[in-house]
């Protein structure tokens, strides 16, 4: 059995788990990031991705889930010092009893399953990480397949996200794509042709007005600019949420969470 590290000073490897939480360029580079959080540690493990090192608390007796998922992940573990804990897991109060790096998997939109009536949403452009893991987990929610990110864009793998997500991160596949080619050429190849349907508060049609029943390629724009010319110029359709009250306009994850939900309505209700 392989030995178990020891971590207990601020030594090259802890500077290299510390450097996945903030450097997405070492992310990158490393094809790993730092899970935190129960729910998102014990999703990971139950959708099989693959755990590199679960990063293990010296500061006394684990808890019961803690205990089974070390036993029966099967992944290679790493003791670290309870204040080293807390620095990579974020609390000042209390240590996290474990965490995990994870590789990162492929960017590849073959990931993503082909069904009959399946819903895909594209967020263009998105700037914030915390917007790509709310939206992530509202596609999880209502249906959706698969979320793909296109363009110059927040990292899916960024702890806010990762957070944001809750866990469906792990669920449900993210892909990164450098623009709206690749998607629309993947979309083009399928045997379920899909409709391209982009959410714009300056949209023509109400989007319950709009059937969205069908195979659905679900574009949202980026938070400021909204979607790309680009992405306008392929959309089949552009509908709007009609708002009230003092608001000009919705968040991009909240607009993305009525679209997923509108959608989600009407295919119940087929």
């Amino acid at each position: 059995m392989p030995r178990t590290p020891r971590i207990t000073t601020r030594n090259a490897t802890f500077q290299q788990w510390q450097a996945l939480l903030g450097n997405r360029t070492k992310r990158q580079r490393a094809g790993e990031f730092v899970v935190q959080g129960v729910r998102p540690i014990s999703l990971a493990v139950e959708f099989g991705w693959e755990i590199r090192t679960l990063l293990v608390s010296d500061g006394g007796g684990l808890s019961r889930w803690a205990r089974e998922l070390t036993e029966t992940s099967g992944a290679p573990r790493a003791l670290v010092a309870a204040e080293l804990m807390a620095e990579l897991g974020g609390k000042d109060e209390e240590a996290p009893e474990l965490l995990a790096v994870v590789a990162l998997p492929g960017d590849e939109l073959s990931r993503i399953p082909v069904r009959p009536q399946q819903l895909i949403v594209v967020f263009d452009r998105p700037a914030t990480p915390g917007n790509i893991g709310t939206l992530l987990r509202s596609a999880d929610a209502f249906g959706a397949t698969g979320l793909i990110v296109t363009g110059h864009a927040a990292d899916p793998y960024d702890p806010r996200s990762v957070r944001a997500s809750t866990g469906s991160l792990f669920a449900l596949p993210v892909v990164r794509v450098p623009s709206h080619r690749e998607v629309l050429d993947w979309a083009g190849a399928l045997d379920v042709p899909m409709q391209v349907v982009g959410t714009d508060e300056r949209g023509p049609d109400d989007i319950a007005d709009h059937d969205l029943t069908g195979p659905t390629l679900l574009a949202v724009g980026n938070e400021t600019h909204g979607l790309s010319t680009a992405w306008r110029d392929a959309c089949d359709a552009i509908v709007r949420i009609p708002i009230t009250g003092a608001a000009s306009s919705l968040n991009a994850a909240a607009a993305g969470t009525v679209a997923l939900y509108e959608a989600a309505r009407q295919r119940k209700q087929r």
